[in-house]
């Protein structure tokens, strides 16, 4: 078997991480399905062509001929059976946990990020024993309920537990609805508990009297399982705490909406001039951290710039590693207005939750084509605006203005962008539902900048 592994490693994609279709070999040496390499060619907005294994640059686009022999061996392997052997040994079964980060078929997971929040292959994992900043990360090992430890609300982890209400909360929980409760980290709190349990003499004592508890009256609506395993117990009290979260969730859901909806009734209306949006001015700084290696700071981390030559950035897992982004060290909640001046080229003036994603060539890292970003798309070569959501493209008549103002309500749910001259006029205008503190961000085109403007 690890024979054959051995041998089917030479001829796997390390783009799609399966077996070679319609090999290539590119100058370096190294091969890919041709439609791999092309695509992931086709979304450098740098236009540098590089290996994604080695990193060697070639200058032009090199062409790509279809490798024969490759081709031939794949053939003579699929004939011989060893893509099923491969396919047992390597990925992912209705009883396994899948990595989280291939695309296509999905490979084994063999550890679970308790930072990140993401289950990894052998290969996806090899960055995190690479890189120094991703090596302090907890790894455990995978499972597949991940999701269970993530609040639903704020997509943050639960690592708190709340003693008043007795559940597991997150940070954003501590400081909004539990704040004031009495809570500890929720390793203590497992810790102490786990205490009452390794008395062993006094649960031997208590275990003959748990079966008592399936004798309770009024229980026709609650499945009582057979207690005679301790896990029984465990299962079906879990089974009834998810069907508790369920209901108040969907409760809690009608609610926001309804306070919402009272809240745009109530408040203030929408700025009308740059004078009154001026009121809700917000200062924006850019978090070097996201920034992508391609983009240079400056003036105070309120201007970006697109160049050539790749910055000294630390290893961080908020950098935007493809598309040429940053977003803001601010978050945005309440009302706030800010202004953005761009040249040469053109930029995407955007907002994005901070649990975008960061590393993949994919909609789910680039602002505008995915349900967690916003974004107005400028170029100086067009006569009209596009903008993007959830990857919709809705056009938006011009003239194209190189100072564009953006006006958030988070909690109306309302977004605008306007243009910015001597006068303001809107361009484009969002009512939607937000559930987490939002971020502005810009992504620029090859050769231009964006300067986040200090207002008075």
């Amino acid at each position: 078997m690890a024979q054959r592994a051995a041998q089917l490693q030479k001829i796997t994609c390390s783009i799609c991480l399966d077996l070679l279709k319609d090999p290539v070999t590119i100058p370096c040496g190294h091969s890919y399905c041709m439609d791999c390499i092309r695509r992931y060619w086709d979304g450098d907005q740098r236009r540098i062509y590089s290996c994604p294994q080695c990193r060697e640059t070639f200058r032009r686009r090199p062409a790509l001929r279809k490798s024969t022999i490759l081709a031939e061996l794949v053939d003579d392997l699929k004939k011989t059976g060893l893509q099923v052997a491969a396919a047992d040994h390597c990925y992912a079964g209705p009883k396994d946990v899948a990595c989280d980060v291939c695309t296509g078929r999905k490979r084994k997971a063999v550890k679970s990020c308790l930072v990140c929040f993401v289950n990894y292959c052998e290969k996806h994992l090899q960055l995190h024993y690479e890189s120094p900043a991703l090596a302090k990360h907890k790894l455990v090992n995978p499972f597949k309920k991940f999701q269970r430890n993530i609040c639903s609300r704020h997509n943050e982890a639960m690592e708190i537990f709340c003693r008043t209400d007795q559940q597991c909360i997150c940070y954003l929980c501590n400081m909004g609805e539990h704040k004031g409760h009495e809570t500890v980290p929720a390793a203590a709190e497992r810790a102490e508990k786990q205490k009452k349990l390794q008395d062993h003499t006094q649960f031997l004592l208590d275990y003959p009297s748990l079966p008592a508890l399936g004798r309770a009256k009024h229980s026709s609506s609650i499945n009582i399982r057979s207690l005679g395993h301790f896990e029984d117990v465990t299962a079906a009290v879990t089974e009834l705490r998810d069907k508790l979260q369920d209901v108040l969730r969907d409760t809690w859901a009608k609610i926001s909406l309804k306070i919402i909806n009272v809240h745009v009734l109530l408040t203030e209306p929408e700025p009308k001039t740059r004078g009154e949006s001026l009121k809700y001015s917000q200062e924006i700084t850019l978090d070097p951290n996201t920034a992508n290696m391609n983009l240079l700071l400056s003036e105070g981390n309120r201007k970006v710039t697109s160049i050539d030559q790749q910055q000294s950035y630390p290893d961080h897992p908020d950098r935007f590693i493809v598309f040429l982004q940053v977003l803001s060290r601010e978050s945005l909640t309440g009302r706030c207005y800010w202004e953005v001046e761009w040249r040469n080229g053109g930029v995407y003036v955007a907002v994005s939750y901070k649990n975008i994603s960061r590393s993949k060539l994919s909609d789910e890292c680039r602002f505008g084509s995915n349900e967690k970003s916003w974004s107005l798309e400028c170029h100086c070569s067009r006569n009209s605006y596009i903008f993007h959501h959830n990857n919709i493209k809705t056009p938006v008549p011009g003239p194209v203005s190189s100072r564009i103002g953006v006006y958030l309500d988070h909690t109306a749910g309302v977004l605008c962008f306007y243009s910015v001259s001597e006068t303001m006029t809107l361009i484009y205008r969002v009512q939607t539902r937000f559930t987490q503190p939002l971020y502005a961000g810009v992504r620029l085109y090859y050769g231009s900048s964006a300067e986040f403007i200090k207002l008075k």
